[in-house]
C-alpha cells in the first residue's frame, strides 16, 4: 500500500501535506486513491472522474504522473480540488487575509441582522471578518482569492478549538434549529472567541510549512454537471485523439445523502442565501427517483465510454445497497458490453479510516463495493 505521507524519499512533501485537504462527505480515503491509480494505469495514461468530489483521485492522478481529468457539480469539492492542485503563493495568500480582515468593520451593522443561528455559530469578530471575505473574494476566478476561500471553507465549522464556529461536525452543516437548540441544551450559547487573522495565520503557516505542490499541468477538475460537460471532453478528445486509460469514480449512493444540503453552510460563504433552500436544479439532490438516478449513471458512463481507449480499466466505487449496487452493475454493462467485471467486497484500503471517520465522523456505514471492469 502506498503511503501518500512517504511518497517521496521517505519525507513529508508538499504533495503529502496538501492531499487531505477539504472535509468532504463521503470522500475517497487518500491511500486508496493512489494504489488504485498506481495499480491500474501507467505514467503519461489519461485519468477521467467525472464525480470527483473533493478531487482525490485528479490529485493522486497529477502527483503520479498522469494527466488527470474531473468534473464537479457541487462548488465545495471543486473549490477543495482546484486549490490543492494549484495553490496561490503563502505570501500572496497572507497578504489576501490581511486586506479582507482589515474590512471586516464595514460589517458589524449586516453581521447584527443575520439569522439568530449565526450570532449562536460564530463570534462577532469572525462573523464580520466572514461577511468580508464572502464579499470580496473571487474564488470562482482569482487564484489567491481561491486559495483563500478555501481555507476558510475547511475550518468554518468543527470541533471547538479546531475551527471558526461553535460545536459543529467538519464534515457536514447541521440544521439552524437543530444546531440551536443542541448549543442551548449543552450550555454552549456562546460561541467561541476568535481571532480570524491569527487564526488563520497559523493554519495558513503550517499547510505551505513543507511548500505547495508543483502538479497543476497534469491535472484539474472543471465545475459543472457532468452530464453536460462530458460533451466539451468528448469533442477535446476528437480533436486530440488522446483517449483515456482509466476511468476512476464513485458516483453518488441513491437515497443517501445530499452533498448540496449537507453543505449548506460552507455554500452560503460563497454565496447561497443566509438561510437554506432547497436545490430543485436536475443532480443537486438526495437521488430519491429512481429512474432519474439510472438515467444519471446512463448517461455519464456512456458518454464516457466513448472516449475510452480499447484496453481502458473501469474503477467505479459504490455502495452496497442492493438497489444502488444493481443498478450501477447493470448500466456499466450496457454501457462497457465487451468487458469482464469483478466486484470486489473488501477494498483495496480495508482497514484504513475513511476520510470521514479521521474528520470525526463516527456513524457506521453500510459498506462499499469496488467494481472493476477490464477487457
Amino acid at each position: 500500500m502506498i503511503d501518500i505521507n512517504h511518497i517521496v524519499n521517505g519525507r513529508m512533501t508538499a504533495e503529502s501535506r496538501w492531499a487531505r485537504f477539504g472535509p468532504y462527505y463521503a470522500m475517497f480515503p487518500v491511500d486508496f486513491a493512489f494504489n488504485v491509480v498506481r495499480k491500474y494505469s501507467n505514467k503519461g495514461d489519461r485519468i477521467l472522474d467525472p464525480f470527483a468530489g473533493r478531487g482525490s483521485s485528479i490529485f493522486a492522478g497529477a502527483v503520479l504522473n498522469r494527466h488527470a481529468l474531473g468534473i464537479e457539480i457541487n462548488p465545495v469539492g471543486w473549490l477543495y480540488g482546484k486549490v490543492k492542485l494549484n495553490p496561490a503563493s503563502e505570501g500572496s495568500v497572507l497578504k489576501r487575509l490581511g486586506d479582507i480582515y482589515s474590512k471586516r468593520h464595514y460589517y458589524s451593522r449586516q453581521a447584527e441582522n443575520m439569522p439568530e443561528f449565526y450570532g449562536y455559530c460564530f463570534c462577532s469578530e469572525v462573523l464580520c471578518f466572514l461577511l468580508a471575505a464572502r464579499r470580496h473574494l473571487d474564488w470562482q476566478c482569482n487564484r489567491t482569492d481561491a486559495t483563500l476561500m478555501a481555507m476558510i471553507l475547511v475550518h468554518l465549522h468543527g470541533k471547538l478549538g479546531e475551527g471558526l464556529s461553535n460545536q459543529m461536525r467538519m464534515t457536514k452543516s447541521l440544521g439552524m434549529t437543530y444546531a440551536i437548540n443542541w448549543w442551548k441544551e449543552h450550555d454552549l450559547i456562546v460561541p467561541p472567541a476568535i481571532d480570524p487573522l491569527a487564526f488563520f495565520t497559523k493554519k495558513i503557516t503550517w499547510r505551505y510549512a513543507k511548500g505547495q505542490p508543483s502538479i497543476s499541468p497534469n491535472g484539474s477538475i472543471i465545475f459543472g454537471d457532468s452530464t453536460s460537460k462530458l460533451a466539451e471532453v468528448i469533442e477535446e478528445v476528437k480533436e486530440s485523439k488522446k483517449r483515456y486509460s482509466l476511468l476512476f469514480t464513485s458516483p453518488p449512493y441513491c437515497s443517501i445523502t445530499n452533498y448540496h444540503a449537507d453543505q449548506w453552510l460552507r455554500l452560503w460563504m460563497l454565496g447561497d442565501p443566509a438561510i437554506p433552500v432547497a436545490y430543485d436544479e436536475k443532480h443537486k439532490g438526495r437521488f430519491i427517483n429512481k429512474d432519474d438516478y439510472y438515467n444519471l449513471l446512463y448517461s455519464v458512463f456512456d458518454m464516457c465510454s466513448s472516449i475510452m481507449k480499447r484496453n481502458a480499466v473501469v474503477y467505479v466505487r459504490t455502495d452496497a445497497r442492493e438497489f444502488t449496487l444493481n443498478t450501477t452493475l447493470e448500466v456499466l454493462k450496457s454501457c462497457f458490453p465487451k468487458y469482464r467485471i469483478r466486484k470486489i467486497k473488501k477494498p483495496l484500503d480495508e482497514g484504513t479510516k475513511t476520510q470521514t471517520q479521521l474528520f470525526g465522523d463516527k456513524a457506521q456505514k453500510p459498506g462499499e463495493v469496488d467494481i472493476v471492469l477490464v477487457r
